[in-house]
């Protein structure tokens, strides 16, 4: 592996993974833009070469070309393919057999003969078949079709709940959001990762880009213009509505760039660290544009150094100028928007 690679590790389950994970929902709709599948390759193999051996999001054609990356490789069992089964439908039985073969998918597309982590995401809280989906998915990872179950966008009270009925160790983590804009996983989620040891991996750490140099004294774009992908649409709703204004964004962005000038970082860089520095945070997963827009260099840069205590009283002086505290109350809890 490169001596490049980037030098911070944590245990998920049977792996041990880089702190920063490349997300592949960018290949699950042109909206974003759209690479060569060879292209998007050779992406995947700078990142592997750089030492970013984990992928996650499997969305669309993402999971085919995934499995068709690492399948070509010389030592394929370095890295560690993260996907999802999502049930959104309502009225659905999870029976053993619905639930094997939703996973036989994931790894017919992903071309394996088991599933590295399975992120499992369910719909409908009045509905408590996920208890029993996790059930059968905790007995196929017992018989070895499964190597890691993890959940995504489960709030605090329904992650306590199914890591208490399954048991200790059933589950590694829980994929959400959670930046310096949206903190809700410090209100009740985090205390339950602690108590049952598991770790968040977080989307959403640079607000689709908009926490970045590249936004630090720009007006504030319109929310339909054609040149915003889907996620900055989405963040940027959240940052004018929710968290507070594009005025309060830049006095944020404004101290961000001045903790990086301390540093040597770029305002991403901060961004990030800041997630990276909560104890139960195990990964942050940035999305790539792999063979448009991709910054393996610039994340490597999110290593080596720390947030002062001095750096983060800064920042809490812009969030407590924000709605921040109160987004779990004008939205919900974590995974709230998708239910």
């Amino acid at each position: 592996m490169s001596s490049l690679s980037p030098r911070e590790t944590f245990r998920l389950g049977p792996f041990i993974t880089p702190r920063i994970w490349t997300g592949l929902w960018q290949l699950s709709s042109n909206a974003w833009g759209s690479a060569s599948v060879s292209k998007v390759r050779q992406g995947m193999a700078r990142h592997v070469g750089m030492g970013y051996t984990a992928f996650a999001d499997h969305y669309g054609s993402a999971e085919l070309i995934f499995g068709q990356f690492r399948e070509s490789l010389t030592s394929p069992e370095q890295i560690v393919g993260a996907t999802k089964w999502c049930v959104f439908n309502k009225n659905v039985y999870p029976s053993r057999s619905f639930v094997q073969s939703a996973i036989e998918e994931r790894m017919e597309r992903m071309r394996t003969t088991s599933v590295d982590l399975l992120q499992f995401h369910w719909a409908d809280y009045s509905d408590k078949g996920y208890i029993t989906a996790l059930n059968h998915l905790l007995d196929m990872k017992n018989e070895g079709t499964i190597s890691a179950i993890g959940l995504c966008n489960f709030d605090a009270i329904r992650t306590d709940e199914i890591c208490t009925e399954l048991g200790p160790g059933a589950i590694v983590s829980n994929q959400v959001q959670f930046s310096i804009i949206d903190t809700r996983v410090l209100h009740g989620l985090a205390d339950v990762c602690q108590k049952h040891g598991l770790k968040l991996l977080t989307y959403g750490t640079l607000c689709g880009g908009f926490l970045s140099d590249k936004w630090l004294g720009s007006p504030e774009p319109d929310l339909y213009s054609g040149d915003l992908t889907p996620s900055q649409r989405k963040y940027l709703d959240m940052i004018v509505k929710a968290w507070g204004s594009w005025e309060l964004f830049q006095s944020l962005l404004s101290v961000l760039r001045m903790i990086g000038d301390r540093h040597g970082r770029s305002i991403a860089n901060i961004a990030t660290r800041w997630v990276l520095d909560h104890s139960f945070v195990g990964a942050v997963i940035i999305g790539a544009r792999l063979g448009l827009s991709e910054h393996p260099d610039e994340n490597r840069k999110v290593f080596g150094f720390r947030l002062t205590p001095q750096d983060n009283a800064v920042i809490e002086a812009v969030l407590d100028r924000s709605n921040g505290r109160t987004i779990i109350t004008s939205i919900g809890d974590c995974g709230a928007e998708y239910r």
